[in-house]
């Protein structure tokens, strides 16, 4: 059976629930939360210092997967967890939050730099390579504020932000239904 790993990034800790820079971790956390009964909850292994939560889609074997390393190391995380699972470079989905895509918008790509992410750029560091499929979800809201990067997507969504982004988490993740159903 073909085993998917799709891992959202984010920072661990309640400090950081919600914040915009969590967006990947939002992800898998609605993927669960819509497949309940395909889903366990979440349970750490220590081998790959992570959260998983292992189901089945489409005769499928999915990871859903939050990395415990905090955001700047989650290459560490995501190269164990490729080992771990016997999974190719092509069987992962990173889902991380994007400053360069406006709040509301999703992304996806492949062979794409980090762009300053750096989370994308440890995993690219990590394995190697950038040739994996990230779904890149827009947080900026900023306007005309010169809010300084580092502290705003730390910051947590505020309310109005967050319906936006449920819709996005609805849309991306049918498309990701669609990428799983191609595999």
């Amino acid at each position: 059976m073909k085993t998917i790993i799709i891992s959202g990034l984010g920072n661990p800790g309640k400090e950081y629930a919600k914040t915009r820079h969590n967006a990947g971790f939002l992800f898998t956390d609605y993927i669960r939360s819509i497949n309940r009964d395909n889903f366990p909850d979440w349970e750490f292994n220590k081998k790959i210092n992570g959260d998983i939560s292992a189901g089945k889609v489409d005769g499928k074997k999915i990871i859903l997967f939050k990395p415990q390393t905090f955001m700047n190391l989650s290459g560490t995380a995501v190269s164990a967890a490729k080992k771990y699972y016997k999974v190719k470079l092509e069987d992962i989905i990173v889902v991380h939050d994007e400053i360069d895509l406006p709040l509301g918008s999703f992304r996806f790509s492949v062979g794409s730099s980090a762009a300053g992410h750096k989370g994308a750029e440890n995993i690219i560091d990590a394995l190697g390579t950038k040739n994996f499929l990230r779904l890149r979800i827009g947080v900026d809201n900023r306007g005309d504020k010169k809010i300084p990067t580092e502290k705003y997507v730390l910051g947590k969504f505020l309310p109005a932000e967050m319906k936006i982004i449920s819709k996005v988490l609805l849309e991306s993740s049918e498309k990701i239904k669609q990428f799983i159903s191609n595999f």
